[in-house]
């Protein structure tokens, strides 16, 4: 898929949700609940057991289905990148800012999204080669950092992860937020088995989303 593509299914989604499970089995189970919620941008990370098969199984599973593309999340390295990309992830993010990270997801055209915190790592990881930097933990200080950090660096691209929820996630894209990242506000329920409460909390992050764009 074109690259130019991808990064526009990112930021129409709004939302990337952040699955991590035990095993494989269960990351299967939230990615089929959250798509059936809405949301057709998912990232499966490699703390997942058997992240990269996962990846290959769901990619294959959606081949013929053009609008749900799996990327791969928490990244560390290059190797790790390149692997991800050959099993079917359209996208690549990292907690880091790792530059062989970048190079390898420059190399094969898919969009890259390393982690940062400073403006200093921002700008870093811009000239890098980053197409979307990811703020995190977004946690530690809120929906302020967006707005301070494109204060000087408006054209940033920005993407916050942690402690994203749906009490908050509308302040995120006040601040000026590309998209975000969402984790246990998603797969919340999962560990219960319960994949029923996934799909709801996929769909009221898109209804949120929704509202505010609107």
């Amino acid at each position: 898929m074109d690259k130019k593509v991808i990064l526009s299914k990112i930021e129409e989604s709004g939302v990337v949700p952040v699955v991590r499970a035990k095993n494989a089995e269960q990351a299967v189970k939230i990615s089929e609940a959250v798509k059936k919620g809405g949301i057709k941008v998912i990232e499966i990370t490699m703390t997942v057991p058997g992240a990269i098969e996962v990846i290959k199984e769901l990619t294959e599973k959606y081949r013929e289905d053009s609008d749900i593309i799996f990327g791969a999340g928490s990244v560390l390295d290059g190797e790790t990148a390149r692997n991800a990309i050959l099993a079917g992830a359209e996208f690549v993010v990292g907690p880091a800012l790792d530059k062989e990270m970048i190079k390898v997801a420059n190399r094969y055209q898919k969009p890259v999204i390393p982690g940062a915190m400073t403006p200093t790592e921002v700008v870093q990881a811009m000239e890098a080669g980053a197409d979307v930097v990811k703020i995190f933990p977004a946690a530690l200080f809120g929906p302020k950092i967006i707005k301070a950090i494109k204060g000087p660096i408006p054209q940033a691209r920005l993407l916050p992860t942690g402690g994203v929820s749906h009490d908050n996630v509308k302040e995120w894209f006040k601040a000026g937020s590309f998209a975000v990242g969402a984790g246990s506000a998603i797969v919340k329920g999962a560990e219960e088995g319960d994949f029923e409460q996934v799909r709801e909390n996929a769909a009221k992050f898109v209804e949120l989303i929704n509202e505010v764009r609107n």
